[in-house]
């Protein structure tokens, strides 16, 4: 962008021989401290043109630096001045001629001023311009200047623009002094044309005067300048009164319909450049999975299996020695047939993998949807609370530190406790369950071992001291530490056993997951605890007493009104602890199979089908996230399945997916003193492995 034009002062002309010597265009500036610009009138010379309706044309000067002299394209003959004009004295500001394409200025008004002319031009932008001493007989144009790559185009095409000399007969007929305001005239007026031979006048041919100071008026104290009433008005015709002020909404209105339809535009040209319609296709979002509760073959229409296969791919991984007396069954539930037999109607111990059956009597007489509640109650004295004992066993004492996902919080409790009042005296109460706080045949050692702890209706985190620790050591007194834990919570001193009152105000209540949620997190994590208190609500449920021989009697009813045969099967607990339970591997065969049929015709099924996705996977989650390395590596992510673990007892029962894409269930349980973790183990993984691997048809 050209730099602007630099503008002398009054003294930069008043010592210049070209100033004295020719008649100057004098531009008034908008702002009351700039001065004021004078051009030789001989640089603004040139014949009018009669093509079109007389204009007038905007007045500028180049900035400095702009071509200049004889040589300059569009320029005068002469400059003014200057290092680069060749003149003496003012400030070189390039030459001016006429710039064809330009924005037309407006009409401009001579008026005589003693012995000098002033002619007053409205310039663009309410810019005005004073030209001082134009002879009569000149004509002149004003124009910018002409930008290097425009030359050549503007060059064949010259604007007309009005002469001086018409102007000045039509402002010599107006006798009123001008008016401070700008006034305005119809842009289109016509007048005649006159048809005279263009002069060649270079400088006038007239007696020479006796040379004078000229006196420079002070370019702001003019009365008849006509002020610049800014930069941001619209132009107006100065020549008429009669016409109001024009409005700047339609050239508002105008330039944002062409914003407008210049965004259309690009909007057009980007859609057509980079992909057309295409490429601002949005796409409906994909509907929701359809998800149905369903066990299905991977491969519709795969082989069914035979017993043959199956009893091919199981020969030598049943063979290893390290199982001891093995015991198990193959199913298929699609059809119910029996695959392979081992022993599966003679009892054996089935350690942890008796959870099964808790867990279906669970989901078969429980609403999925039940939670266990813990309530604080107001007590027989003004300032105690007592904590009544809901059986949820998965109360959270760190919260963000739970081996129960979804837990209720200690700290909800006692907030919500505190709320009601002060608390100086905690109690609580373990009426909701009956009988021995450890199951027959037991043992202390497993309490410190984190097998188990004490089962009572309060407690917080399944009594583990470390939280976090799934087989961490737990407490032998998880009551009183929770109620101690809650007393710390609300400000109260040590807590005591106690009874609530019948029908006293209850001050706080929070509750557990759902149960189907509780089912699943038991089997995971093989969580005997946990195991025991459902057990217990199951009794509850049913009308029995809440304790380990009203739960086993509870799991037994509920199984066998449901159709299973449990004539064989002694057990003593419902989490498979006690090392008397015995039963026999059809029976645990015979509930998975009911769980995983494809079709929900069995009323069972509906109920049982959570049990399957309950089962830990094989080398992804619960007790077989670490399994299923090596030889039975094939089966990892294949195999689902709840594992037992007691001295001298391993057990493993599930479900598999075969090649064929045949759902399989499966049950095998050892007795072996053979080390669990380095062969027994590996060696039931093998066997489940084989079945994923065989195309058992």
């Amino acid at each position: 962008m050209p730099d602007d034009p630099q503008w002398p002062t009054q003294d930069d002309d008043i010592d210049s021989d070209a100033a004295r010597s020719e008649p100057t265009v004098q531009v008034s500036r908008p702002s009351v401290d700039q001065p004021t610009m004078r051009f030789p009138l001989a640089a603004v010379l040139a014949a009018p043109s009669t093509q079109e309706p007389l204009r007038s044309s905007p007045v500028r000067s180049a900035p400095n630096g702009s071509q200049s002299g004889p040589g300059a394209p569009g320029g005068p003959s002469t400059a003014s001045g200057g290092s680069s004009g060749g003149g003496a004295g003012g400030k070189s500001h390039g030459p001016i001629g006429p710039d064809v394409g330009q924005p037309r200025a407006l009409p401009v008004r001579v008026e005589p001023k003693g012995d000098q002319r002033t002619t007053e031009l409205s310039v663009p932008n309410a810019k005005t311009a004073r030209v001082d001493q134009l002879p009569n007989s000149e004509a002149s144009w004003f124009d910018q200047a002409v930008r290097p790559e425009q030359q050549g185009r503007q060059a064949q095409r010259p604007e007309p623009t009005k002469r001086v000399d018409q102007l000045q007969g039509q402002a010599s007929q107006r006798q009123e002094p001008p008016r401070q305001e700008p006034q305005r005239q119809e842009p289109q007026r016509q007048e005649p044309q006159r048809q005279e031979p263009q002069r060649q006048e270079s400088p006038r041919q007239e007696a020479p005067r006796p040379e004078q100071p000229r006196p420079v008026p002070p370019p702001r104290q003019e009365p008849r300048d006509l002020p610049v009433t800014g930069y941001d008005e619209e132009p107006e015709d100065r020549l008429t009164t009669d016409e109001p002020k024009k409005s700047r909404k339609p050239l508002v209105v105008v330039l944002s319909l062409l914003v407008v339809a210049a965004l259309a535009g690009a909007t057009v040209y980007a859609v057509n450049e980079f992909g057309g319609t295409k490429a601002i296709e949005t796409r409906p979002p994909a509907p929701p999975a359809v998800v149905q509760p369903l066990v299905k073959a991977a491969t519709a229409g795969g082989p069914a299996p035979t017993p043959a296969g199956v009893q091919q791919a199981l020969a030598g991984p049943s063979g290893n020695g390290a199982l001891g007396t093995l015991t198990g069954s193959v199913i298929d539930p699609a059809s119910g047939a029996a695959l392979w037999q081992r022993g599966d109607t003679t009892p054996a111990t089935p350690a942890s993998s008796l959870k099964i059956l808790t867990a279906a009597a669970a989901l078969l007489s429980l609403e999925k949807t039940d939670q266990l509640s813990t309530k604080v109650v107001q007590g027989a004295e003004p300032g105690t609370v007592v904590i009544v004992g809901g059986g949820d066993p998965t109360i959270s004492g760190a919260p963000g530190r739970s081996v129960y996902p979804g837990a209720a919080t200690l700290d909800d409790l006692a907030g919500q406790v505190k709320a009601k009042g002060p608390v100086t005296k905690v109690q609580f109460d373990l009426s909701r369950y009956t009988g021995e706080a450890l199951g027959p045949q037991w043992e202390s050692v497993d309490i410190a071992g984190g097998s188990v702890a004490p089962i009572v209706p309060f407690m917080l985190d399944g009594g583990r001291i470390d939280q976090t620790n799934v087989n961490g050591a737990r407490t032998g007194s998880p009551a009183q530490a929770a109620a101690d834990a809650f007393a710390q919570r609300v400000g109260a001193s040590a807590a005591t056993a106690g009874a609530a009152p019948q029908g006293a105000q209850v001050l706080g209540e929070i509750k557990s997951a759902p149960i189907e949620q509780l089912v699943d997190n038991m089997m995971q994590i093989s969580d005997n605890v946990l195991t025991e208190a459902i057990a217990r609500e199951i009794a509850i449920k049913t009308g029995n007493e809440a304790s380990f021989a009203g739960g086993v009697k509870a799991v037994r009813d509920v199984l066998t009104k449901n159709g299973f045969d449990l004539t064989s099967a002694t057990f003593v607990d419902g989490s498979g602890l006690s090392a008397t339970n015995k039963i026999p591997a059809k029976l645990l065969t015979d509930v998975l199979t009911a769980a995983a049929k494809p079709t929900l015709d069995d009323p069972r099924t509906a109920k049982l089908r959570p049990l399957l996705t309950a089962l830990p996977v094989a080398g992804g989650s619960g007790t077989l996230a670490g399994r299923y390395t090596g030889t039975a590596a094939p089966g990892k992510g294949w195999v689902r399945a709840k594992t037992g673990t007691l001295t001298g007892v391993n057990a493993l029962a599930g479900v598999v997916v075969d090649v064929d894409g045949r759902v399989l269930v499966f049950s095998f349980m050892s007795a072996s003193p053979r080390n669990p973790e380095t062969e027994v183990r590996p060696a039931l993984d093998v066997m489940a492995a084989a079945l994923r691997g065989c195309g058992c048809s």
